[in-house]
């Protein structure tokens, strides 16, 4: 194509290649068996590489492969200068159970350190609408399975509700978690929990994506990162749900992936209960109620500890005690409330929170609001 010899590097190539249209890893696996390498992908003509794959795709084309190898230089100057790791489908250190998802990434990016192979890693998701009974049983639920599996690892989408309720949970009972991204590191989505994502990574999770800063973000994106967060994980585990959503689709996925899945029941009428209600009465998914369920349905074997003994008056800072006089003042307060309270712009009020929260003094309810424990 036209190139100077050792213009690109191997990161540029695999960058380029991971990023054709529709590939994923049993393709990247099919083309690789039939060209060699990446770098032959985009050095052969069009002409010979048609001939030789027998495609019609528009990946052939010298013009686009062309564009894709310019955006790959473009993507790779990023990583570099923001300290992102990518990890391609034939390095060693690629997680072995999303290998095992055949529309599995074949590149993806990541920020922190999180140990992808660790023995028990469970996948929480559910509504965007949590109400209070789905993020207390995220709370419950994480903190026991934390004191029973020293090498637990808790993956979710940052999104609203159940998936920031687990988060959060983890965070506060010193779990890592794995946020799975709708788009690429440039930018956090939703922006409200850029201060919980800064936490994650720097707390022994991770941030992961397999989106480049220069995707466009579109609706498809949200159910496609999906895949990776069902595939990462043992068991998907469904807090809430209604009748049809995300959650739903994460947990039919693992089940294509021959995961195990769970789900937590409902008072029957509740409209984000009726998605799990509906995968338990369906035998597609168990009943859950505890940690120990879990653990009986995976069969796994935990140890014994002690929980560990809370500090009731916790030091806080200067900033953090001034937000929980506030918030013992008012009783249950909305975050922009608090904001205007403080006279502090709400981004720099969110780290604070995030820091209360972990050091279990506020608790976090539905819609942006706030008690203490």
């Amino acid at each position: 194509m036209n190139r100077g010899e050792g213009e690109f590097s191997e990161l540029t190539y695999r960058i380029a290649f991971a990023n054709l249209q529709g590939m994923g890893v049993d393709l990247a696996r099919k083309l690789l068996d039939v060209v060699g390498s990446e770098r032959q992908f985009f050095d052969m003509g069009e002409k010979e590489l048609r001939a030789m794959t027998r495609g019609r795709s528009k990946i052939y084309s010298d013009t686009y492969r062309r564009e894709c190898l310019q955006q790959a230089i473009r993507e790779e100057e990023f990583v570099r200068n923001h300290h992102i790791g990518a990890t391609y489908f034939t390095d060693e250190h690629y997680p072995h159970r999303l290998l095992e998802a055949p529309d599995a990434p074949a590149l993806f990016y990541y920020l922190g350190k999180c140990d992808l192979e660790s023995a028990h890693i469970i996948s929480v998701v559910g509504t965007r609408h949590a109400t209070q009974y789905g993020i207390r049983f995220c709370d419950k639920f994480i903190g026991e399975l934390a004191q029973r599996l020293p090498d637990l690892v808790v993956v979710s989408g940052l999104a609203y509700g159940i998936d920031i309720a687990a988060h959060r949970a983890a965070l506060k009972h010193g779990v890592p978690t794995v946020a799975v991204l709708p788009r690429g590191l440039n930018h956090i989505y939703p922006a409200s929990h850029r201060d919980d994502a800064i936490a994650i990574a720097k707390r022994g999770g991770m941030l992961l994506t397999d989106y480049t800063s220069q995707d466009a973000v579109q609706k498809s994106n949200f159910l496609a990162r999906n895949r990776i967060v069902a595939a990462l994980s043992d068991c998907t585990v469904i807090v809430e749900s209604a009748g049809s959503g995300g959650a739903l689709v994460t947990a039919s996925l693992a089940m294509s992936y021959n995961r195990d899945v769970m789900a937590v029941p409902g008072r029957y009428g509740d409209e984000f209960s009726a998605g799990c209600n509906k995968l338990i009465a369906t035998n597609k998914a168990a009943l859950i109620t505890s940690a120990d369920d879990l653990m009986a349905a995976m069969r796994w074997e935990g140890v014994s500890r002690e929980p560990q003994q809370l500090d009731l008056f916790p030091e806080l800072t200067k900033e953090e005690q001034a937000v929980v006089d506030v918030i013992r003042d008012r009783g249950e307060i909305h975050l922009n409330a608090l904001a205007d309270a403080l006279g502090q712009p709400v981004y720099k009020l969110m780290s604070t929170l995030v820091e209360l929260d972990c050091k279990k003094v506020i608790a976090t309810l539905p819609g942006c609001r706030y008690t203490l424990i």
